[in-house]
């Protein structure tokens, strides 16, 4: 099964290099179009490789699928954390009851109990 992950991330370590030994040209990344951007004031250019855009893209993509995933998940959650304190609470409700009971019970009826 190691040997399998392993050549899963080789092939996916090629695929990525691949990607950008074959997307090196530079592109011009701006926040806003031109029209808006004059209009603001906010004439903010980058230039980046392509690779590097589509792998950020990528890894932007993932993180908020991620963080859509665990607010999704929120409610299950919540859930199962109450029903593990109810179900902790009736369990120390049972010991508690079962520690009153054993108290007043007869010596040989607390014998014939733990025999059965």
């Amino acid at each position: 099964m190691r040997y399998i992950r392993y050549g899963f991330w080789a092939v996916v370590g090629i695929a990525l290099i691949s990607v950008a030994m074959a997307n090196r040209g530079i592109v011009q990344l701006r926040l806003f179009p031109d029209a808006i951007s004059d209009l603001l004031g906010l004439n903010h250019t980058i230039a980046l490789p392509l690779f590097i855009v589509i792998l950020m893209s990528i890894a932007v993509g993932l993180l908020i699928g991620f963080v859509w995933e665990w607010l999704r998940e929120h409610k299950h959650r919540s859930e199962k954390n109450r029903t593990q304190r109810a179900l902790k609470q009736t369990q120390r409700e049972v010991r508690r009851l079962k520690g009153g009971t054993e108290a007043k019970k007869d010596d040989v009826l607390a014998i014939l109990d733990e025999a059965s």
